[in-house]
């Protein structure tokens, strides 16, 4: 038995990969005869389940359930005989591509589909006519072609259906009776119907309708029995006074509702342009069907987003406008957000305030940043640009920024950042810095420096994020709170940042990582402090100890490379923008702290506390640039 058991359970797993093997060929066929403009790291030898862009498998990993492949910049027909041998595909996503031709009829033998999304592309022609095989579909989207033709009787027969959108096509011709007990949401705006709504429609509102030459049924606006002819007063009648008043105060209590009416719709309007402030877009209402309409509100629904080489997310701005985001923070150059796709892919996303050049400057400058390719430089992965929205897209770091390891919540829970993971900082985001400097003909400037840019890479040093937003703004925004530490005393009467002011807001950094301590904070009396000017003053009074952060004065043997390093942030935070060292002199000077030696070296926790006792070289006098 357990031989046959052995035997069938082989059967099983090779049929099972057998059929792996020949959806993982169709997406290959279906990829190779359709030209895009984004890359797919669709490679033949690598595995269709795990590593795919937008594909997802079933829990055995033996069929193909799930393609998601929006905004990738499709162009052309859907390559016949190639999605199509998909047999076990549950969950289409074509939308916002170029796809043109008619609906591919081949599409009848993916009878398992259940959710279906093909809007904003080219497709033409007519509506598949046979709606029936699909048996199990319960969202349908195909707006935003040039679909023509009727509506097919047919799609009645899909009894699944929770949601369809058909708007924004060139359908004609009567809306069919679409007796669908699940029904929910529905948009057939902006076509050619005709006729008359059908009564189990009705109850949808008018604007699903709008755009069409379409009237509803007359009960729907057939006339209140209160104002019905059979029912006006016989000026003669005995009960003409009472029937008049009853008539008054009807018109005043219908006056009084609508006034109600219309105060509730203002009060619901603040409260979503309130809630607009603190989500990111202003989160569309869950289970709102088609962020379509939001976006054709305020932006141009033609602008698409623009993905990077070697980015292998797969979604665009209808799937960002359907995320669910937390405020991660407000900057200098706008809000940034942690955006919770439907996938679970997770991305921050910069929405910029006050841009002050066009779509084409805009554009050059994204196309700088993102073909920035380092280590220590998070890279952009994809910009949205419209009249009223520009968006940029970057990797999520779940261990946070620096300024929140460094000025979290200090307690007994906290884990204080060693000695080595300060250095790894600060060695990785000079590395970063220099890089940047080095692009456009070394006229790049990052121009927004600060702990709250500066997060951990896979190798845990440093790597700068929001770099080269300064040019495309008409002059810097006033600062906010602890970002005007950062600044270089020229950038605050210039308000233009430069590679200058850059190592200036670098050493500001080293010195955040040295002190612990905010580039501007209040002491217990409220008393505001700027860090480099508290700084100079300890120093020069020789009270060198004093301005490391107490967290450090835990490792051993390490007050030689602090003092070093105080040196080197000191260095560049000099007044006179000239006198400031070059971020690849920075580099060079804090590879050379404690001889480089970090990086190899074991924690500082791991060392011995019963160590030699650390030279005494707090007390040695430190020059201070001026």
């Amino acid at each position: 038995m357990e031989v046959l058991y052995i035997f069938f359970v082989g059967l099983l797993f090779s049929q099972g990969t057998a059929l792996l093997i020949d959806d993982k060929r169709a997406l290959l066929d279906f990829v190779n005869n359709l030209p895009h403009s984004r890359s797919l790291n669709w490679y033949e030898y690598s595995s269709v389940c795990n590593n795919w862009t937008g594909v997802t498998c079933s829990e055995d990993g033996s069929r193909v359930i799930a393609v998601r492949l929006p905004g990738v910049g499709f162009q052309g027909p859907i390559p016949p005989n190639t999605l199509s041998r998909l047999s076990a595909l549950q969950i289409l996503s074509l939308r916002s591509n170029g796809v043109t031709g008619t609906f591919p009829s081949d599409f009848y033998n993916l009878k398992n589909l259940s959710l279906l999304y093909l809007q904003y592309n080219n497709f033409s022609g007519p509506l598949p006519s046979n709606f029936s095989v699909w048996k199990n579909l319960t969202i349908l989207n195909l707006s935003n072609n040039a679909f023509n033709g009727s509506i097919p009787y047919s799609i009645s027969n899909l009894t699944q259906l929770a949601a369809l959108n058909l708007a924004n096509n060139s359908l004609s011709g009567e809306i069919p009776d679409l007796h669908w007990p699940n029904l929910q949401q529905l948009n057939l705006s902006n076509n050619n119907l005709t006729g008359t709504v059908p009564t189990s429609l009705q109850n949808f509102p008018s604007s699903v309708f709008i755009g069409n030459n379409v009237s509803l049924a007359n009960s729907t606006f057939r006339e209140s029995p209160l104002f019905s002819p059979s029912n006006q007063p016989n000026p003669k009648s005995k009960n003409a006074g009472k029937l008049s008043e009853t008539a008054l105060l009807g018109i005043i209590v219908a006056g009084c509702v609508l006034g109600l009416i219309a105060f509730a719709f203002l009060l619901l309007v603040c409260c979503l342009r309130r809630r607009a402030e603190n989500g990111f877009l202003g989160k569309l209402e869950k289970g709102e069907m088609s962020p379509e309409k939001a976006i054709s509100r305020g932006q141009d629904a033609n602008n698409r987003m623009v993905f990077f080489e070697g980015c292998n997310y797969a979604f665009d701005l209808e799937d960002l406008l359907r995320a669910s985001a937390e405020v991660l923070g407000k900057g200098t150059f706008g809000m940034a957000y942690k955006a919770i796709l439907e996938d679970a892919t997770t991305v921050v996303v910069k929405r910029l305030k006050e841009v002050s050049v066009g779509k084409r400057e805009f554009e050059q400058q994204m196309e700088m940043v993102g073909s920035i390719k380092h280590d220590n430089v998070i890279q952009l992965r994809a910009y949205y640009y419209s009249k009223d929205e520009k968006l940029m897209v970057y990797d999520y770091y779940s261990q946070g920024s620096v300024a929140a390891m460094l000025h979290g919540k200090r307690g007994e829970e906290r884990i204080p950042l060693d000695w080595e993971t300060r250095l790894r900082i600060a060695i990785g985001a000079a590395r970063g810095i220099a890089c940047i400097h080095a692009e456009n003909n070394g006229k790049l400037v990052h121009g927004n420096i600060k702990s709250s840019n500066v997060f951990l890479n896979s190798r845990q040093h440093g790597c700068v994020s929001d770099l080269g937003l300064s040019i495309i703004m008409s002059s810097l925004a006033p600062p906010i709170a602890r970002a005007a530490g950062y600044r270089a005393p020229e950038v605050t009467d210039t308000r233009k940042a430069s590679q200058p002011s850059d190592v200036y807001s670098f050493g500001v950094l080293l010195l955040e990582l040295l002190t612990g301590k905010s580039p501007v904070h209040a002491t217990g009396g409220d008393e505001v402090i700027h860090l480099v000017r508290w700084v100079h003053s300890v120093v020069r009074e020789e009270w060198t100890a004093e301005v490391f952060d107490v967290e450090l004065l835990r490792y051993p043997n390490i007050e030689e490379e602090m003092v070093e390093m105080l040196q080197i942030a000191m260095s560049c935070v000099v007044r006179m923008p000239d006198q400031r060292p070059k971020m690849l002199e920075v580099v060079k000077m804090i590879e050379n702290v404690g001889r480089a030696e970090y990086e190899n070296r074991p924690s500082s926790e791991a060392k011995s506390e019963n160590s030699t006792p650390p030279p005494q070289v707090f007390g040695t006098e430190l020059s201070v640039p001026q």
